[in-house]
């Protein structure tokens, strides 16, 4: 048998049994037995089985535990089976966890947000940004937006951000642009990428909730139909798509049964916890963020490996991208699988792990100067980075009567220069990422590993992306460890790979 064949015959006949009608009513020993049996081992004694969430879980010798991980490709593997009452229940599918939206890991820089979307969210913003500010006070999102700037911005905004798989958006991109009227102070990032931060569900609450809790209903029905209205109109990208499913999935029966959450308003902790209970099952995944941010975390990691099947050693790579995380605790490790364990401990005994853990932030939304890196000894698998450069993107905010006329606009654009011209500078840098200098390279601020090599395209190269800053966000929930203003340097490296790549269409 092919090496892959055997992980593909397990999966195809796990999905099968799940997609009987008769499987969730089946007891969990049943169910148990059923997975248990179709537990492959590979040549290197990993044992493998495909179950909870429609994905493939791995087994720690070491613990016991079983994680999220992705199957090795290159592995021939047999069909052993595993005492099924040594399995988890975590791991055996219920039957509509296997219906979850697939998504996207890709971030927004590279491939932009579609135009026909952006002009669609575009009209909402602008037919809800007037309202009065008495009426909807900004009760979230202050940190964002000026004081003057009515929630309906904020709950536009929050919505966007809240259903992003992985908030990292191209300087120039326009669904960012038609929000810099509004801001408060430049948004984070460098001259080519916002690195925006995931705001968590409760802002989103504690906007209609506010305003049920101030006795104005009606507004906090307008503010909802408002996030179920940007919701319905990022469907379209599947970036959005699964978290924008579970959004309308929480939103919309408050809409269809006006006073559904009179009592819950009341704190917007018990209104959130009411909207993640009317969330189905089959979208559990998109919500984990929320409702077990371990479990998220391992799912995130797993998006990384997947996105890193183009290389030798996916969980190698995957752990120089993991290496950028702070952990002075030293956490993460404990739950990551051995694999990925046994390659971040290297990496760790080098010296090359918490690199985001060096870094300042300064006041006020002034850049951090990304941190040195200590040269390495090339090898033929690696090749240079360039480090960001300073911010010179803007963000200034206009006065209220400025904004009003419409006469100030916010330009995350590099001091007027195009994509195009960035990517001829760059070319041009002796040290430079561009493609004839970078394609070939080691992507990652660590050269030493020698494990991470370029995408060979650009739709991977911002897969890789989006699912390492993902990995970082997800981390950064977990452990409040800080997300750096200019990017993770895996993240931020692979920027150079997509400046040099039109967005847009030529004509």
């Amino acid at each position: 048998m092919r090496p892959w064949n055997a992980f593909t015959a397990a999966e195809a006949e796990v999905r099968a049994m799940v997609a009987d009608p008769r499987w969730p009513w089946l007891p969990e020993p049943a169910r148990a037995r059923s997975i248990a049996a179709r537990t492959l081992v590979t040549r290197d004694g990993d044992r493998w089985l495909f179950g909870r969430h429609a994905r493939w879980h791995l087994h720690d010798p070491a613990d016991g535990r079983w994680h999220p991980a992705p199957p090795p490709r290159r592995l021939r593997a047999r069909q052993v089976g595993h005492h099924a009452a040594a399995l988890p229940s975590d791991v055996i599918p219920r039957g509509p966890d296997f219906a979850a939206e697939p998504g996207s890991t890709q971030a927004f820089v590279g491939p932009d947000v579609p135009l026909k979307l952006c002009e669609q969210v575009g009209v909402l913003l602008r037919a809800n940004c007037r309202k009065p500010e008495g009426d909807y006070p900004l009760t979230a999102f202050d940190e964002i937006f000026a004081t003057d700037v009515p929630s309906t911005v904020a709950a536009v905004w929050g919505t966007i951000m809240w259903c992003a798989y992985a908030p990292a958006f191209d300087g120039n991109e326009r669904l960012l642009t038609m929000f810099g009227e509004f801001l408060r102070r430049p948004l984070p990032g460098d001259e080519w990428v916002r690195w925006l931060p995931a705001p968590p569900l409760v802002d989103l609450v504690t906007l209609v909730g506010e305003r049920q809790r101030s006795g104005h209903p009606r507004t906090a029905l307008r503010l909802a139909a408002l996030i179920a209205d940007t919701a319905h109109i990022l469907l379209s990208d599947t970036r959005f798509r699964p978290r924008a499913l579970a959004l309308l999935t929480m939103v919309e029966p408050a809409l269809k049964r006006p006073g559904l959450d009179d009592h819950a308003a009341l704190r917007d902790e018990v209104m959130r916890q009411a909207w993640l209970e009317r969330c189905p099952e089959r979208l559990s995944r998109a919500v984990l963020m929320e409702t077990d941010p371990e479990a998220h975390l391992s799912h995130v990691v797993y998006d990384l490996v997947e996105a890193l099947a183009f290389t030798p050693d996916p969980p190698r790579a995957a752990a120089t991208y993991l290496a950028d995380l702070s952990d002075s605790r030293s956490l993460l490790p404990g739950r990551l699988d051995h694999r990925l364990r046994h390659a971040y401990d290297e990496l760790d005994q080098a010296g090359l792990t918490s690199t985001s853990a060096s870094e300042r932030t300064q006041p006020d939304g002034f850049p951090v100067m990304a941190p040195a890196f200590r040269p390495a000894p090339q090898s033929p698998h690696t090749g240079s980075f360039l480090p960001p450069g300073p911010s010179t993107g803007t963000g200034h905010r206009p006065a209220p009567d400025e904004r009003r006329t419409g006469s100030a606009r916010y330009s995350s654009e590099t001091g007027g220069q195009s994509r195009e011209e960035i990517g001829r500078n760059s070319d041009e840098h002796p040290t430079g990422g561009g493609p004839t200098g970078g394609r070939g390279g080691f992507t990652h601020a660590r050269q030493e590993a020698g494990t991470g090599v370029m995408p060979p395209d650009r739709a991977s190269a911002a897969a890789v992306l989006g699912a390492a800053y993902a990995a970082g966000l997800a981390w950064s929930g977990l452990s409040g460890a800080r997300v750096p203003e200019r990017g993770f340097a895996g993240s931020a490296a692979l920027v150079h790979r997509l400046i040099h790549e039109r967005d847009d269409s030529p004509t």
